[in-house]
């Protein structure tokens, strides 16, 4: 009955809007295989008649609703009927993606709707999901031996020196490398939920600010003009302030914890000297960092379907991507991975999910991306005040409350744009505009689980390794509003009031 209704929804919006005009994107690669769709002033590519990309300005909240939809269902479903969505979250998932595109493509016909399919999947969700599938292979090959005890001095040490890597080797690869020690480290605690979500606050998010290799809204601006290093001398302050913050809140929250545990394990002496089994995948973790460059290189269009090219570079990554996976495979002791207790469940459950919120996130984006005249033009407009100027608070919170649920590249770029769209500029006059909208897109990744992509494998590992991690609003009021938010306040306080 309620796919029903949405059905009648969906079919009144479209009996009373017409399609008039469109505009064609360009697309940018960039770091997790996601392609970014820029507005240009071209006409749309068109075949028989129809015009293939359409114009955000013309649609309504109501295509928003599958994208909703199936967030609440990742909300809601785990907590009212866990067995349910356990075995068939995927067929939910399934449900709303397909509501999507069935309407969307009644609306505006099956060629626009082909594109649509054709380029989510092939351009933007396959490359993103393969960097997962071949970063999550390859850490799993690699083993921490030696007796480490989930202390708080211990932890704060894992914290840091994720936050510290997450910005070389990307947020996606620093989590999937340590979560796996972590919660080996902590397997003997009680209390140690807190551990896993502050690791998704500083090392899947924040600590990737620093360089254009850390997240995908900064590789994007390097792709746009923003030099590499600019980053790292213009957001360091903010990224030491809101790590050094979240480290003396987790080391007090941890301390409490920790004085409650009881029978706390006492280190052999003989096993405290650490080893590293697996080495080999050091090397493969390398060849994906030099994948993800790979797709930044213009080498011309390898084929076109239905109007969609891949770039040769993006296919060159898939293919690299899949032979690292491949051969981390090979090359790992099946031993270490039976240690490491790795299984398959995590990409699966991310895989499924996420290829339904690409697609039902095809809507929101444009409507994003359709500037203040959009149906989020408010937005837009909030962050220039009446004479033209910036309002860097309003830039920072804008960025970063749509990154945390929406893709938070393209939400850069929307408001990179806003901002004039001239790296140049941006990087000098407007540097602290340019450092609001990339801190406010990296940082409040960390709000929800769908924030950022290793947020929700980070999630999925530590539930397969039997911790209760909180639901999709519990993260939120437990740990992000009430921890997260005044960190932020005061980053805004300090640096843009």
């Amino acid at each position: 009955m309620r796919f029903c209704c949405l059905y009648a929804w969906f079919f009144w919006d479209l009996n009373i809007r017409r399609c008039d005009q469109h505009t064609e994107k360009q697309l940018v690669p960039h770091q997790g295989g996601r392609s970014v769709k820029v507005e240009s002033d071209h006409s749309a590519v068109e075949e028989k008649g129809h015009h293939f990309h359409i114009d955000g300005k013309e649609l309504s909240l109501v295509w928003a609703i599958p994208f909703i939809g199936l967030l609440l269902s990742i909300a809601i479903f785990p907590l009212a009927l866990p067995r349910f969505w356990h075995h068939h979250y995927g067929k939910i998932a399934l449900a709303w993606g397909v509501l999507f595109i069935s309407a969307f493509t009644l609306r505006y016909g099956i060629g626009t709707g082909v594109f649509y399919i054709l380029e989510v999947y092939l351009r933007e969700f396959i490359p993103f999901i393969l960097l997962l599938l071949a970063l999550y292979t390859v850490s799993g090959g690699i083993q921490l031996k030696g007796e480490l005890v989930g202390s708080p001095v211990v932890n704060c040490g894992f914290l840091l020196i994720g936050t510290l890597l997450a910005s070389w080797m990307g947020t996606t690869g620093a989590a999937m490398l340590l979560i796996r020690p972590l919660i080996r480290a902590n397997a003997w605690r009680t209390h140690k939920t807190h551990v896993i979500v502050f690791f998704i606050f500083l090392v899947a998010n924040i600590g990737g600010s620093l360089t254009p290799l850390g997240d995908p809204p900064l590789f994007l601006g390097f792709l746009k003009g923003v030099s590499f290093f600019w980053t790292m001398t213009h957001v360091y302050k903010e990224t030491a302030v809101a790590a050094g913050m979240l480290l003396v809140i987790f080391l007090m929250m941890d301390i409490f914890y920790y004085t409650r545990e009881k029978d706390i394990p006492e280190t052999n002496a003989a096993n405290r000297t650490l080893s590293i089994e697996g080495k080999r995948n050091f090397f493969l973790i390398a060849a994906i960092v030099g994948s993800v460059l790979l797709s930044s290189i213009d080498m011309g269009v390898a084929f076109t379907i239905n109007g969609v090219s891949m770039p040769t570079s993006l296919l060159l990554q898939v293919g690299l991507l899949l032979v690292i996976t491949s051969i981390s495979i090979l090359i790992t002791d099946k031993g270490i991975r039976k240690e490491n207790e790795f299984t398959w469940e995590p990409i699966k459950e991310v895989a499924k999910l996420f290829a339904a919120i690409f697609i039902t996130m095809v809507a929101p984006i444009a409507m994003l991306k359709a500037g203040a005249d959009g149906p989020m033009g408010l937005v837009i407009r909030g962050v220039i005040d009446s004479n033209g100027g910036f309002r860097n608070p309003q830039f920072f919170w804008a960025t970063g409350s749509l990154s945390s649920f929406l893709d938070n590249a393209p939400t850069y770029l929307v408001f990179f744009e806003t901002a004039g769209g001239n790296a140049l500029d941006l990087m000098t006059k407007h540097a602290d505009t340019l450092v609001a909208i990339s801190a406010g897109a990296v940082f409040m990744g960390a709000n929800s689980y769908i924030g950022n992509a290793p947020n929700f494998m980070v999630k999925s590992i530590a539930e397969e390794s039997g911790i209760a991690m909180p639901s999709f609003f519990g993260y939120m009021i437990k740990y992000s509003i009430p921890i997260l938010i005044p960190v932020f306040i005061m980053i805004t306080l300090l640096f843009f009031a």
